[in-house]
């Protein structure tokens, strides 16, 4: 008996060692991993080792006592940061500039993606990108002050068309009203170009075999458009879109703030502004934190919501 089992187990081949097998793996592709690891080392020093510092929100942080020596206070800064009479405010100007981002920034990168890709001479199309390109390159600082001298009353070009024609000039660094529709025209101008390369990259993977069916069938550029191209790069812009609404909270500081003044503070403080004013400006260091805290939070919250909803839809989602 002894002896048919062990016949039995020499024939079952014996199972590989995981280790072994993993370095194996490593080994084999090492030039891959080696040229991730500044990557990866980026997101562990800039965003994992940070994390630490968020127990400073449920403190009375002093920089003088440290971490370990500061008073515990648990929600008191999340509770304030709840009834603060301007947090609403914040919130809803926040909101308000990210679903302007979403509804006329999001869809101009692909169009232009779109209308790049129908272009046939390639001096003009290269010209055109490399144009669209440009203003990426370029701080906020410049952009800011390129368009402050655009739109400015005294002497801004903007205003002496106005006036040529008749009209009456128009102060848009000051107005509350333009405000909004100054800020999505820069993101627009600064970012829209710089979006088409993903969408290029995957137009340029469709197989070609199905424009030539296509056009066999009669269809037109707009139907080829329609029916090829688009559901082709679906995926894409479903995960460019969970992207984004993981932003919904993140405008970014430097922009809004180089707008900001007195006069349109109402519509545009946002929360990475405010936690400028009250973290730095203010030395509210643990009232900052909670700020941040809990704008992470909500972006999280999205990100899975927006990559379940997308996974319902038959997409793939981000993870």
């Amino acid at each position: 008996m002894q002896e048919a089992r062990a016949e039995v187990l020499e024939l079952i081949p014996p199972k590989p060692r995981r280790h072994s097998e993993l370095k194996k793996r490593i080994w084999k592709n090492k030039l891959l991993y080696l040229m991730a690891l500044p990557g990866i080392l980026f997101f562990i020093l800039f965003k994992y080792v940070p994390m630490y510092g968020l127990v400073i929100s449920l403190q009375d942080f002093k920089p003088y006592q440290g971490i370990r020596g500061s008073e515990w206070v648990g929600l008191e800064h999340f509770k304030r940061l709840f009834t603060e009479p301007d947090f609403l405010m914040i919130l809803t100007n926040t909101l308000v500039l990210f679903g302007m981002n979403l509804l006329f920034f999001f869809p101009i990168p692909i169009i232009l993606a779109l209308m790049l890709n129908e272009v046939r001479i390639a001096v003009f199309k290269r010209t055109v990108q490399t144009l669209v390109y440009i203003p990426h390159f370029m701080s906020w600082v410049i952009i800011v002050s390129i368009s402050y001298v655009m739109l400015t009353m005294d002497g801004g070009i903007i205003n002496e068309l106005i006036a040529y024609f008749g009209g009456e000039k128009i102060n848009f660094l000051l107005s509350s009203e333009w405000f909004r529709p100054m800020y999505i025209l820069q993101v627009i101008w600064r970012e829209a170009g710089w979006g088409t390369i993903i969408y290029l990259a995957a137009i340029a993977a469709i197989d070609p075999g199905l424009y030539e069916a296509a056009r066999i069938d009669g269809a037109g550029r707009f139907r080829q458009i329609w029916h090829i191209t688009l559901p082709a790069i679906r995926s894409v812009i479903i995960v460019l879109l969970i992207l984004k609404i993981g932003d919904v909270l993140e405008l970014g500081f430097e922009h809004v703030y180089l707008l900001l003044n007195s006069m349109n503070r109402g519509v545009g403080e946002i929360i990475d502004t405010y936690v400028y004013t009250a973290g730095l400006q203010q030395g509210q260091f643990s009232y900052s934190t909670a700020i941040g805290f809990f704008k992470s939070f909500i972006g999280l919250i999205l990100v899975m919501a927006a990559n379940w909803l997308a996974k319902r839809m038959g997409e793939d989602g981000v993870y």
